[in-house]
């Protein structure tokens, strides 16, 4: 089962959506970007909704089943009439083309300029705020070496450094943005030449030019998070031909079936599976896991992994596209686009609060000359300085730059998280549903008992048992294979073996209709004093049935993990409770869940597990998140607030789910609340600073104790500052 998200296309269609247009777009960099491209792109798709991502520099446009769906070149035409470019995949990378390039020239001259992969100054906002400086040291150079130009140096350096922005604000007028931050610099910077402060226009418009370059800057620091993560897997590998020769190919054309050679220092150039040799790997690149792995012949190796000692051969399992690697980060970029509650609630208060800090300059400007008498100019000016105030851009941005940090930190420590309202739930979890096996155990039991019942020997029940697991990997099934091993028996075949969901396993051996299941709905009273006395010591059960007459029983033994244990004791320093959920008997679930200090609960089916999840949500427990592999568990994650899958980079980790423990400890659990935490705390100081910093400017700037400078700096000082401060989030990952 694949869990249904908000930007997964397959789930949509389920959800009543189409499948979404998705294009990369060269050049955002602010939330003021987003604003415009949504409403541009909302004329031409009035039916869609339109998701922009700046941090992954993507735009996708989902229209609802039976609406008509956007014309594409409508939608670019929309996105490139602002100044934007499309084509390319988006800055992460995800393997696949989003778009074209129109090959029309199409350039970034506006504020907003390209974005910025090579050095800073080497970009279109470089040089605008080069040009901006420029002319204004020349005219206070004028001013004093002559005065009697004065003021038209100043009006000139403003001039011409407004240029590119009021050619921005007209465009994003014509897409429908009228009150963008560019539209109301430039009717700021001209008012103030209009009424004679040429000299603040030049140095505000200066000042923006550095503020924007900031913003940039700031911005490509963020995107570099999930950047990085693309970057991991090597360019070339050492493909080995059928003749058993050498020879170096691009990584992105190795194909599924190849070998490649990797040796010591190297980084494992694709997914796949260890055909010859063994070695030491360091697998933190995908899950954060800082001790490395032996990874013998027949283990699963990942791409942009390192190996440390030994060179081996890997059998290629997953195109370059579909790597693990390739998955994070094209689902952190989707995560990315999907918004979080906050920042819906955001973006309406800012479509709120732009009018009317507007209507407040207009006021200003107008009201003290007209009413009171007061003197035009000065209230002009004051009233032009709110218009630099107005915009929200820093509040705007302040929710997706820190949820954009912390989903690209999550992913770098191997806690991926779909989305910004996965995020934002996990902050607010107050019990975790583990599953047992493999989880909260080593997952390897151990078989202890064998008992026949009848004149059935204990090598006949485990040699029948281990006829219909042969071939299976659960950890059931490894334990009874790698008894019958020790047994040294020979496995007839099995025909027909299905899995039946909350019974275990059928088939039929030599003839005989076998079931391997739990046997907790046999009532034979031998049986239940044979369960009760396996479950009193904590063993796990296997019950051998022949068309319902019990055969055989295996007990095994499963002991707690450490990392479990590390878990739930960081888990308790922080308030949050802890339930185990397993279909082992409740003697068994009792016995373990001694061991490990929590609350525990046996013999449930999978709607049972789903039932305590509501129950402990019902009863005030709540938010609870399941903890589980994703498959047998799909109806507790499913009725969870948050749902985790533990794999390390396994299909099922990544596609199932609202969240994934790629390092399969349970120490990622405290991990993920804790980034969530962070991350909302870091929302929460965006907000005040966005907020406190225009509330502080409005007071004075009508009070006439600051002037237009100090305003622009509002804007778009803020919005540096709440980037910044959400780039502490990488810095801690």
């Amino acid at each position: 089962m694949r869990r249904a998200s908000p930007h997964d296309p397959e789930a949509a269609i389920e959800g009543g959506a189409a499948p979404g247009l998705r294009l990369a777009v060269g050049g955002m960099d602010c939330a003021s970007c987003a604003l415009k491209i949504e409403r541009a792109v909302g004329r031409v798709a009035p039916a869609s909704e339109v998701s922009v991502n700046v941090t992954g520099g993507t735009v996708r446009v989902d229209t609802p089943v039976g609406a008509t769906p956007p014309d594409r070149p409508a939608v670019e035409a929309a996105i490139t009439a602002l100044g934007y470019t499309i084509g390319g995949a988006p800055v992460a990378g995800c393997g696949h083309d989003h778009g074209h390039d129109h090959g029309d020239g199409t350039g970034h001259d506006h504020a907003h300029g390209a974005a910025i992969d090579g050095p800073w100054w080497q970009t279109p906002k470089a040089r605008l705020v080069g040009i901006a400086g420029l002319m204004l040291a020349v005219a206070m150079v004028l001013e004093v070496t002559w005065p009697v130009a004065d003021p038209w140096p100043f009006v000139i350096a403003a001039l011409i450094g407004l240029a590119p922005v009021a050619r921005q604000a007209f465009r994003a007028a014509r897409g429908g943005s009228v009150l963008t931050i560019e539209m109301l610099m430039t009717i700021a910077a001209l008012g103030a030449l209009a009424i004679g402060a040429a000299g603040e226009a030049a140095t505000v418009v200066f000042l923006f030019a550095v503020g924007e370059l900031l913003e940039g800057v700031a911005a490509a620091r963020a995107r570099k998070g999930i950047k990085a993560l693309a970057d991991l897997v090597p360019r070339t590998a050492r493909r080995v031909a059928a003749d058993g020769s050498v020879r170096e190919v691009p990584a992105a054309e190795l194909a599924v079936g190849e070998r490649v050679l990797v040796r010591p220092g190297d980084r494992v150039p694709a997914d796949g599976t260890v055909v010859e040799g063994a070695a030491l790997i360091d697998e933190s690149p995908v899950n954060g896991e800082s001790v490395p792995r032996e990874k013998l012949t027949g283990d699963d190796v990942f791409a942009g992994t390192v190996v440390q000692d030994r060179a081996i051969t890997v059998e290629v399992t997953a195109a370059a596209a579909d790597n693990t690697i390739a998955r994070v980060v094209r689902l952190v970029e989707e995560a990315q686009e999907a918004k979080a509650p906050v920042a819906r609630f955001i973006d309406r208060f800012a479509r709120i609060y732009m009018p009317i800090a507007v209507g407040l300059a207009l006021a200003t400007a107008v009201l003290p000359p007209l009413l009171g008498g007061a003197d035009w100019s000065v209230w002009i000016y004051r009233g032009l300085a709110l218009l630099l105030i107005a915009c929200p851009c820093a509040l705007v941005i302040s929710t997706p730059a820190a949820i954009a940090s912390g989903l690209a930190a999550g992913a770098r420590r191997g806690l991926l998280i779909k989305g910004g309202a996965v995020l934002e739930k996990l902050a607010a979890i107050r019990t975790v549903a583990f599953d047992k096996t493999g989880t909260l155990t080593e997952g390897r039991p151990r078989v202890v008992t064998v008992e026949g019942f009848g004149t059935l020997a204990a090598d006949e029940v485990v040699r029948l048992a281990a006829a219909l697991e042969t071939g299976a990997a659960h950890p059931i099934a490894r334990a009874i294979l790698d008894e019958a091993g020790t047994r040294d028996l020979t496995l007839p075949p099995a025909r027909d073996v299905r899995a039946i969901p909350g019974e275990g396993l059928s088939g039929v051996v030599e003839g005989r209709s076998l079931l391997l299941g739990s046997g907790r709905r046999q009532d034979d009273a031998g049986l239940a004093a044979a369960i009760a006395r396996a479950g009193e010591a904590g063993h796990s059960i296997a019950v051998l049935t022949e068309t319902g007459r019990p055969l055989g029983l295996i007990a095994m033994e499963d002991a707690p993990r450490g990392d479990a244990l590390d878990g739930l004791a960081a888990l308790k320093r922080r308030g949050i409770g802890a339930v185990m959920l397993t279909g082992d008997t409740p003697a068994t679930a009792s016995a373990m869940a001694r061991r490990l200090g929590i609350e525990g609960h046996g013999g449930l089916m999978p709607e049972d597990k789903a039932r305590i999840v509501q129950d402990l949500t019902r009863a005030g427990r709540g938010p609870v998140a399941k903890l589980g592999d994703g498959i047998n568990d799909a109806p507790a994650l499913a009725a969870a607030s948050v749902g985790i899958a533990m794999g390390g980079g396994t299909d099922v980790a990544l596609e199932t789910a609202d969240a994934a423990l790629l390092d399969d400890r349970v120490t990622g659990v405290p991990a993920l609340i804790d980034l969530s935490r962070r991350t909302m705390g870091v929302i929460r100081q965006n907000v005040a600073i966005a907020i406190g910093l225009k509330l502080v400017f409005l007071v004075t700037t009508i009070a006439g104790l600051t002037g237009m400078w100090p305003a622009i700096l509002a804007d778009t000082g803020a919005t540096v500052l709440v980037t910044a401060n959400a780039l502490r989030l990488l810095r801690r990952s």
